[in-house]
């Protein structure tokens, strides 16, 4: 999201004499809520936007010009999402057909880069595995934040790189459970069909925000900030993860895979 939207509103703020606490009082929001909307950092729902025109006089201003209000994605299909990664208290992950990108190896995020089209040189394909590879920094927190994945069984079968690409990427996520760093569910084969089967999707949730669901597909991506929206994926989630493997079975499945693979290098 680029920052005219948080300009014009800074502006509009500062022109009706208001600090940003002031105006978060004013619209029933939190301060720091305000300063990363003014920062470029965050997109108001569409309630946010309504409160903010009302408490700035702004007619609907704020409300009609919000950034993606026109439903299509916000930005790079992922920039926006990648802020709310670094900011979250809170993250759910679900992976239909490869592992999460905060937890995986160099060699792994190589194998799923390479594959892109048009292909990346080596150069664009070393820049995108060191981005990959910081995004995993949020993990060197022992406690923050709260991360829970839960992967599809095809995300464990699907061989991407190479036999020892994929023991060394499944031991490195039960190497994370072990250590009470990440929770980490499998979908399993049997279960059929279930409430996430259509694609991707990450839930954060924020310390002074409200919570947002990210979806992806081929090149495309989208944050919903629509607390209606936001909740249909929770519950989509929540019943999916009722359906998976409870943890010390999907722990037990991933070591036993990452074995397999052992075995086959």
């Amino acid at each position: 999201m680029g920052s005219t939207y948080g300009d014009w509103l800074r502006e509009q703020r500062e022109a009706a004499g208001l600090t940003q606490q002031q105006l978060a009082d004013a619209a029933v929001m939190t301060r720091p809520h305000i300063a990363h909307i003014e920062a470029g950092r965050r997109i108001p729902s569409k309630e946010d936007a309504r409160r903010l025109d009302s408490a700035l006089n702004t007619g609907n201003v704020l409300s009609s010009f919000r950034p993606g209000a026109d439903g299509r994605p916000v930005g790079s299909h992922f920039e926006t999402a990648l802020v709310f990664e670094q900011q979250a208290t809170t993250i759910r992950e679900f992976a239909l057909s490869y592992i999460p990108g905060i937890l995986q190896t160099e060699k792994y995020a190589r194998a799923v880069l390479r594959v892109g089209v048009p292909p990346l040189s080596d150069e664009e394909c070393d820049q995108a595995v060191v981005t990959r590879l910081g995004r995993a920094k949020i993990l060197a927190n022992p406690v923050a934040p709260v991360v829970w994945a839960l992967l599809d069984e095809a995300v464990l079968r699907r061989p991407i790189g190479s036999p020892h690409v994929m023991s060394e990427q499944i031991t490195h996520v039960c190497r994370l459970v072990e250590a009470n760093r990440v929770r980490v569910h499998v979908m399993p084969f049997g279960m059929g069909a279930h409430p996430l089967l259509e694609g991707m999707l990450s839930l954060m949730w924020f310390e002074d925000q409200p919570p947002v669901a990210y979806v992806e597909a081929m090149r495309t991506g989208k944050v919903h900030d629509d607390p209606a929206m936001v909740g249909q994926f929770q519950d989509a989630y929540h019943l999916a993860l009722g359906d998976a493997l409870p943890l010390k079975e999907s722990l037990a499945l991933m070591r036993a895979t990452a074995k397999d693979y052992g075995h086959h290098d």
